[in-house]
């Protein structure tokens, strides 16, 4: 079983480092498991950022977060875990992680975790 790790996320040069722009990525397959009662849990991720010196590359993405489908963890903290991560690796200006999972027992959830640089 391959477990989260942020170091198989890849970063690559901002052509444009001068200029604010967003990047929005939206990953509408991700699954996790709840820790209590070890269901699937099915959500959207929309990750927002705008880059500093790097970017990250969408193929190490998509492996990272696929390693998450076995993994037991509550909502509130795979999203903060999985922006506090990709902060690491990027260090972007400013960067918005939406976390929609789907409903369950008739609630759904969204949890949004954001980060903006000091200076």
């Amino acid at each position: 079983m391959v477990l989260p790790n942020p170091s198989v996320l890849e970063v690559f040069e901002n052509q444009h480092p001068g200029r604010n722009y967003t990047i929005e990525i939206v990953c509408p397959e991700f699954t996790s498991v709840c820790p209590k009662t070890g269901q699937p849990d099915f959500g959207t991720l929309t990750i927002t950022y705008t880059p500093d010196t790097t970017c990250v590359e969408l193929k190490s993405l998509k492996l990272y977060l696929q390693a998450f489908r076995n993994e037991g963890i509550f909502y509130e903290e795979v999203t903060n875990r999985i922006l506090d991560e990709l902060v690491g690796a990027l260090a972007p200006r400013k960067m918005k992680l939406v976390a929609a999972f789907t409903s369950r027992g008739g609630i759904s959830t969204t949890v949004t975790a954001i980060h903006e640089a000091v200076g």
